[in-house]
């Protein structure tokens, strides 16, 4: 095998919980929280449903999957695409400049109960997958050249997969590669108006990886130079690049939200929450917001978020998220309900947002996130801020309290406060779990 399919097999198989660092455990324990609160939030989105439907009564002997949220079992592949949909349904999870790490425990939390881990092995799981899903992420820059975050995130999920799955190396590495040239995603999936699949893109890649891991276990093996190769990623999508694990963990670096919006728009959220505390809506008379190019181009670009006809566009909305904050004085999950996010109220206020990207905003992103915002009123005052860092960021986490009022936000309305607060207590000390059939209990969903 080649040398990246090489090492991120070699990583997968080697971690182990006891080596891991205390910061490190303390952040996998946070980002596993915060990925289930997510999980069940998003749990009854159309994209899980519909996986639900499709994967209903088929349970197969060797490796059932396990959905979050659920009493029933299904296949191990499509349980990874449902818990893949509904972590990431809400846009409320995880992320890191370029993707979501998170989006790969679809498939960790899927196997592990089949795969009789403990929660040491869980949160070592979702070590392997943060490690490898970050650094392909930074490293192979895909957003730039028009390919989209499914692949790092369907790589991660194959290498933790293999973890869970206690597989050697060897097999590790052909599920790796398998994944890699079979899963090669177009950025389309982000790009106008928005449609449901860009919540369920990276869930798919997470049901191709655990079957691909499946199909190594039993003896499929794959090309042999998959990123290096003749027609391989080098070759085809990103250009040569090396993976070094290193001593240097950077799950405790992945930043959590504060809001359920697209991450570049939380410091917008604050921003609108602290002009509404000095102006009314009527006397607006213009907001210019100025941010980095990738802020631009994501949520301020395109004519669809000055409209947005879909849950998945208003999420990747900045003008209609700083209107709607400001109107509302924040931002929950109803926010995105259809009728809110077609207000046709709201659509005067977004017309009078301007969003412009700044070079030097550019120089310092995404180590320190910054967004100006100018407002300008009737009377003819200009009123400028700067936010820098909002809470969630890596500079400015969210403390175990938050992360605790967020799974009980999401949890409560399916699971009740009393089963939300056990399952909460029992995943600040999960590691201490030999097995994880009381969790999955616990967080299956009334009614």
């Amino acid at each position: 095998m080649d040398r990246i399919t090489t090492a991120i097999a070699d990583h997968a198989a080697s971690l182990s919980f006891d080596r891991l660092p205390r910061e490190v455990v303390h952040a996998a324990r946070q980002h596993l929280i915060d990925t289930i609160a997510c999980a069940l939030g998003g749990s009854r989105c159309d994209a899980a449903t519909i996986g639900r439907r499709i994967g209903a009564g088929a349970t197969p002997a060797l490796l059932p999957g396990r959905i979050v949220g659920a009493r029933e079992r299904t296949t191990a592949e499509t349980a990874a695409f449902v818990n893949g949909s509904s972590i990431r349904y809400l846009d409320f999870n995880d992320t890191t400049n370029g993707g979501h790490p998170s989006d790969a425990l679809g498939a960790v939390l899927a196997v592990a109960e089949s795969a009789a881990a403990d929660g040491k092995r869980l949160l070592s799981g979702l070590v392997v997958a943060y490690e490898t899903a970050i650094r392909l992420i930074t490293t192979m820059k895909l957003r730039e050249r028009g390919w989209d975050q499914g692949f790092p995130i369907g790589i991660a999920a194959a290498a933790a997969t293999g973890h869970m799955l206690r597989l050697p190396a060897e097999q590790i590495a052909h599920g790796v590669a398998i994944t890699a040239v079979a899963n090669v995603p177009l950025r389309a999936t982000r790009i106008g108006e928005l449609s449901k699949w860009k919540g369920a893109a990276t869930a798919f890649a997470c049901r191709n990886a655990v079957f691909a891991m499946q199909l190594a276990a039993d003896g499929m093996t794959a090309p042999q130079a998959a990123f290096t190769g003749r027609h391989g990623v080098f070759e085809q999508m990103s250009g040569p690049f090396e993976l070094d694990y290193g001593e240097t963990y950077l799950t405790p670096g992945v930043s959590t939200k504060y809001w359920p919006v697209e991450n570049n728009a939380q410091a917008g959220v604050w921003a609108a929450l602290a002009l509404r505390q000095k102006f009314q809506v009527a006397e607006i008379a213009g907001i210019d917001i100025t941010c980095s190019t990738g802020t631009w181009r994501e949520i301020g670009s395109e004519p669809s978020r000055w409209d947005p006809k879909s849950r998945e566009s208003a999420d990747h909305s900045l003008p209609y998220i700083f209107a709607r904050a400001f109107v509302d004085g924040g931002i929950n999950v109803a926010s995105f309900d259809e009728a809110t996010y077609l207000d046709p109220m709201l659509r005067p206020l977004m017309a009078k947002i301007r969003i412009h990207r700044d070079k030097e905003i550019d120089k310092v992103f995404p180590g320190r996130v910054l967004m100006r915002v100018a407002m300008t009123v009737a009377s003819g005052g200009r009123h400028e801020l700067e936010i820098a860092n909002p809470r969630g960021h890596s500079e400015n986490p969210m403390d175990d309290g938050e992360i605790g009022d967020k799974f009980r936000c999401m949890a409560e309305p399916l699971l009740g406060k009393d089963r939300s607060a056990a399952a909460l207590e029992l995943l600040w000390r999960v590691e201490r779990e030999a097995s994880l059939g009381r969790l999955y209990t616990l967080l299956e969903a009334e009614g």
